[in-house]
């Protein structure tokens, strides 16, 4: 099983919430999240001068896959997500070792 988090626009989070379903990739958790990479945060100007934002609002969604279907749900993202500039996002990849469905106790796969 793998582990996705994908950190992206905050404006991109329907579409892809939207594309990801369609897909069938229903089960998903969603934080609100501030960073910065290699943009920097960003400069605005004001009345009484410039000042400087350095961690920008994000989205980040967190999902568990099976082993093979993460090449689809990165490519959904991705697709979905890309403006093709500076703070687009991230997509982090992790190796499950085990989930447990509290309900029921199941675990492996098919607690998921």
């Amino acid at each position: 099983m793998k582990k996705i988090e994908a950190i992206i626009r905050e404006e991109k989070l329907q579409e892809v919430r939207v594309a990801l379903e369609e897909a069938g990739f229903i089960g998903m958790t969603v934080f609100d999240v501030k960073g910065r990479g290699a943009q920097g945060g960003i400069s605005l100007q004001w009345r009484v001068g410039d000042y400087r934002i350095d961690l920008l609002p994000k989205k980040m969604i967190m999902l568990v896959v099976k082993d093979q279907d993460y090449p689809k749900v990165v490519d959904v993202i991705c697709k979905v997500s890309k403006t093709g500039a500076a703070g687009d996002g991230k997509i982090f990849v992790s190796t499950i070792d085990e989930v447990i469905r509290v309900r029921t106790e199941e675990s492996g796969e098919p607690a998921l």
